[in-house]
């Protein structure tokens, strides 16, 4: 048998694959895709967005910085805005594509939450 090489430009991901590459969720990936901000190199038939694993990892590694993220930090705040506000955990975590624990977590270290 001969050692398979793996052909890295043409290696497809799934968007779930990207999250994990870059430390998102799934639907952060999504609306990444929606707004422009990562592009899918394809589309299956079905309609599925599939990314190139070396695009992947060009734009993980452009965005690593050694410096503290400003726009995580403006998210962050505008989390705490909306629920200040008086939207719901569960809408502002859907908002910003974060899981419901990620966003109570973001308003435990910033804020009081309301009682239900």
């Amino acid at each position: 048998m001969s050692p398979q090489i793996r052909d890295f430009d043409n290696d497809w991901l799934t968007p779930r694959e990207v999250a994990e590459i870059l430390g998102v969720s799934a639907a952060t990936v999504g609306r990444w895709a929606r707004t422009g901000m990562l592009e899918p190199a394809v589309r299956t038939p079905g309609g599925h967005r599939r990314y190139r694993r070396v695009d992947v990892l060009e734009a993980r590694d452009c965005n690593q910085s050694t410096e503290p993220d400003t726009d995580q930090e403006q998210m962050k705040q505008e989390v705490v805005r909306l629920y200040e506000q008086g939207w719901p955990i569960r809408r502002v975590a859907e908002k910003f594509g974060f899981s419901y624990t990620k966003t109570r977590r973001i308003l435990v270290a910033r804020t009081s939450l309301r009682r239900r």
